[in-house]
């Protein structure tokens, strides 16, 4: 099996005696772990180790795979320049997955009916986003040069490939990983996958990044579920959560477990400690033979459309209305009018007031679209979501057109907005009640109450200012507005 090994490690510079020095001490057990895994690699003799790492070159909407013949790296920056490493780049492996993304993830072996489409979650016709363009900084960084500062003294006969995360959703860091299975097997390599990730940054009030309730949680759940090896719960982590809980390589270890898709997996914790403030987790797994039964995407897309069409079943007269005028226009390119809609049972209200709406897009818990109207621009609250319903879906320059093959893994709120007026004082806010109107001369912005992630009400104001362009400091007025929120 090419694939002869997995590990989740931690790279905390202070695990290092040159840069802890003695600090080191006070993690013994994380040090004992890390040496149990290069022992187990050093064993394994791997032709070549592959990293994912939270700190290579990141893109919001791109997979970087770090290019060329060799690389070097150092800790200076954690005034231990004379730690160092000269890396060789699998050159061959590395353009097999470049080849293999270009092709929508499809390798020699597979059939192109057989592909899903990125809308469902699997494997996309068109091209994979991933490649070696945009190549910022050559030099190792130090999520890749911890892990082989202990591989390194075990174990030094392999080649290098180093691959980025990106912020694309869960299911594609999976993809990412399936696809550098593909290049294992289509080489023929013997390698090993090192998924470099911190856990939780949140994880004592003394520590250097304070404390949220979500930071013991996300790391009991974390190395519970690759202790288990039940990679199907790493995408029950909502990004609101993890993003609370200030952790580091959740999209690593997802990535590794793409790469160990379809495959038999032995997981064994070695250990956790939260002795800084920040979590260390180590877990091992060791690859047998094919599983039918570990597709996990597969499983999960299954479980999410089935649990998508029930709920869609029950959904509001809102959002059943806004959902069909965007089917409408991105199936037939068709945009309905008041009028096509009569026969929907629609209640009374939404024929006879006007009010401003917003129309919210969500897939795989991502916002995949939001667009709306402030105060009403059309005869009625009917006629305002069919029309922001397909501006959400079309015209968000954030994010590109909904395709057809996204439609049914769509997840849609509607808000109808009351008046807004206008407050004095950042205390008349409430963010869980109340939405927020920031006016500088021309500029507006907008941002909606009882969001994910929006806690405050001073962060509140900054998005709302960063979304109209407002610098800091402006002097800005503010409006405060409620909503029904109908999902």
């Amino acid at each position: 099996m090419p694939i002869l090994g997995a590990f989740m490690v931690p790279h905390p510079p202070i695990i290092l005696p040159e840069v802890g020095d003695g600090e080191e001490k006070k993690i013994s057990e994380v040090t004992a772990a890390y040496e149990k895994v290069a022992d187990e690699i050093a064993s394994l003799k791997p032709d070549t180790i592959v990293i994912s790492s939270p700190h290579s070159i990141m893109y919001a909407d791109y997979f970087h795979i770090s290019p060329g013949k060799t690389a070097y790296g150092d800790m200076a920056r954690f005034n231990a320049e004379q730690v160092s490493f000269d890396a060789e780049y699998d050159e061959e492996l590395v353009s097999t997955i470049c080849r293999i993304a270009e092709k929508g993830g499809m390798d020699a072996s597979d059939k192109a009916n057989d592909s899903d489409s990125e809308g469902q979650g699997g494997l996309a016709l068109h091209e994979f986003p991933a490649g070696t363009m945009g190549e910022r900084d050559p030099s190792l960084d130090h999520g890749t040069i911890i892990p082989l500062y202990f591989i390194c003294k075990k174990y030094t006969d392999f080649k290098l490939v180093r691959i980025g995360l990106s912020g694309l959703p869960l299911a594609l860091h999976y993809q990412m990983g399936q696809i550098i299975q593909k290049a294992v097997n289509e080489t023929g390599r013997r390698i090993v996958y090192v998924a470099s990730g911190d856990l939780s940054h949140k994880m004592k009030e003394e520590g250097p990044y304070g404390f949220a309730p979500e930071g013991p949680q996300y790391d009991e759940r974390i190395m519970d579920v690759c202790g288990s090896g039940d990679f199907k719960r790493l995408f029950e982590f909502e990004d609101s959560f993890c993003e609370k809980a200030a952790e580091c390589g959740h999209k690593s270890f997802v990535m590794m477990a793409g790469a160990l898709d379809g495959l038999s997996v032995k997981s064994e914790a070695l250990v956790h400690a939260a002795t800084f403030g920040v979590g260390y987790g180590i877990c091992r797994f060791e690859v047998g033979g094919p599983d039918e039964s570990r597709h996990f995407l597969d499983i999960w897309r299954d479980e999410k459309l089935d649990e998508l069409r029930e709920r869609q079943k029950d959904e509001d007269p809102y959002v059943k209305l806004a959902r069909f005028s965007l089917e409408n226009y991105v199936n037939a390119g068709k945009t309905l009018h008041v009028k096509d809609v009569m026969d929907m049972d629609l209640p009374r209200e939404m024929y006879k007031n006007q009010a401003g709406t917003f129309v919210s897009i969500h897939k795989n818990g991502a916002l995949r679209g939001c667009i709306g109207t402030i105060a009403p621009t059309c005869g009625c609250i009917a006629e305002e979501i069919l029309q922001n319903a397909i501006s959400a879906g079309t015209n968000d320059p954030r994010f590109p057109m909904i395709t057809p093959d996204e439609l049914p893994w769509l997840e849609i709120s509607v808000d109808v907005l009351d008046e807004p007026e206008p407050i004095s004082s950042p205390d008349e806010l409430d963010v869980k009640r109340y939405g927020v109107i920031v006016r500088s001369g021309y500029k507006r912005g907008l941002l909606l109450p009882n969001l994910d992630g929006v806690d405050s009400v001073i962060q509140q104001i900054n998005i709302a200012c960063q979304k109209a362009g407002i610098p800091k400091g402006e002097e800005i007025s503010l409006e405060r507005f409620e909503v029904v929120r109908h999902e």
